[in-house]
């Protein structure tokens, strides 16, 4: 374990140590390169063939790709040393990013190659993903992963804003196949800095038997689904998300709620992220309360509270306070979940736990974009905001009651 002697407060904590900077550094590098694949690919599909359905397949095959591949990915995290796994997979999206670059100069790229490079690099980062999040506990101690998660998820969310920004820039002043070859050249630094970091990245598989990828993998899922606290946590979060996912539909929610276009949409969306990065920050200052479960209770009754108030928002202003306020609630669960992975599993078990809690959060992340944008077109935006804060209060106050190791799960 990496040691280092800090006063820092809050989300800068872990800065104090080497390791957790290199690994911090491979993580934005590796944000960036997913958001400039995401909006690269899907701008010159829709510059290629005018379809917004055609622009909607990604969708679809990252749904496909992801599943297994986390299920897979988090199986190798816990057999295979989780800095060369993270150097293999980020190498992975580098070649395809390269490819794109070069076919995209010479007038060579087709929809074809372009859906075929999607899917292998939704493969490759959701292998990377649970690699890295397992290395975490490796290179802060234990009295700072709270700390820690606080700190990726305001990252994650600093990343969201920049990368928009930086994308439309390069597109602008050079175009895609520019932007193709940044990702690729952020994605060197995303393959090469967690070599650097001195802690282990074997995982401690000493007392395990050998077994297929099948059977590992299904031992992972057995042993989340009998932990005493990982199902309630992410049955609230799934519960939650799926009557309250906005994120994805946030134009339809500008223009029902507020009447706004575009502006509207990047208004609420800056807000949202901002909020996630002041949450971060307010999750990483209650890294000395031991009483975790409740405190991703609270937050989630705060969620739940937020929705109405998003629901009645009669200004865009209003709206942008509600929102941020959401933004800000749903990181400190988020931060929680991760932490609570951290302290009750063991190491060798990690990388399937993070696996686990990705894809459910994806899952209902998609699931509650379809539900959501039903509802909007049923019930109107601000009815389906207001039942999404019923949902979401009433789930908490169940789980919360019926889950009890949450309520009384305490760490150091």
């Amino acid at each position: 374990m990496t040691t280092a002697k800090t006063s820092a407060t809050g989300i800068w904590q872990p800065f104090a140590f080497v390791d957790y900077r290199l690994l911090w550094g491979a993580t934005m590098a590796g944000s960036l390169v997913t958001w400039f694949r995401i909006f690269g690919t899907s701008q010159w599909l829709l510059e290629a063939t005018g379809s917004a359905a055609v622009v909607g397949i990604i969708g679809v095959i990252q749904l496909i790709m992801q599943i297994p591949a986390l299920l897979w990915g988090g199986t190798l995290a816990d057999r295979l040393d989780r800095k060369r796994l993270m150097l293999w997979a980020n190498a992975g999206t580098f070649v395809v990013m390269v490819l794109f670059g070069v076919l995209s100069h010479v007038g060579a790229l087709t929809e074809t190659l372009v859906f075929c490079g999607i899917a292998f690099t939704a493969v490759s980062q959701m292998f990377a993903s649970p690699a890295r999040s397992a290395l975490v506990p490796r290179v802060v101690p234990e009295q700072y992963l709270l700390a820690a998660a606080s700190s990726d998820n305001a990252w994650s969310n600093v990343a969201a804003v920049v990368a928009p920004l930086l994308f439309a820039a390069i597109a602008a002043a050079f175009g895609l196949q520019v932007v193709f070859y940044c990702a690729a050249a952020l994605g060197l630094f995303a393959m090469g800095l967690p070599q650097l970091i001195r802690a282990s990245g074997k995982p401690d598989v000493a007392d395990q038997p050998p077994g297929s990828q099948l059977a590992e993998t299904w031992e992972g899922l057995r042993y989340v689904g009998r932990h005493p606290i990982l199902p309630g946590l992410f049955l609230l979060d799934t519960g939650i998300t799926v009557a309250s996912f906005y994120r994805e539909i946030l134009p339809v929610l500008a223009l029902g709620l507020f009447a706004g276009g575009a502006s509207a949409t990047g208004m609420l969306g800056a807000a949202n992220s901002a909020g996630a990065i002041i949450g971060s920050v307010v999750a990483a200052l209650f890294a000395g309360w031991r009483a975790k479960g409740m405190l991703v209770l609270y937050a989630s009754f705060i969620f739940g509270f937020c929705m109405f108030g998003m629901g009645m928002a009669n200004t865009l202003w209003l709206g942008m306070a509600m929102i941020a306020l959401l933004g800000a609630s749903d990181a400190v669960t988020v931060a929680v979940r991760q932490t609570t992975v951290m302290l009750t599993t063991p190491d060798h078990m990690r990388g399937r736990a993070f696996a686990i809690m990705i894809l459910a959060a994806q899952t209902a992340n998609n699931i509650g974009t379809i539900w959501v944008g039903v509802w909007a077109e049923a019930i109107g935006a601000a009815n389906t905001m207001i039942l999404g804060g019923y949902i979401s209060v009433i789930a908490t106050a169940l789980i919360g009651w019926w889950w009890k190791p949450i309520r009384t799960f305490r760490s150091n």
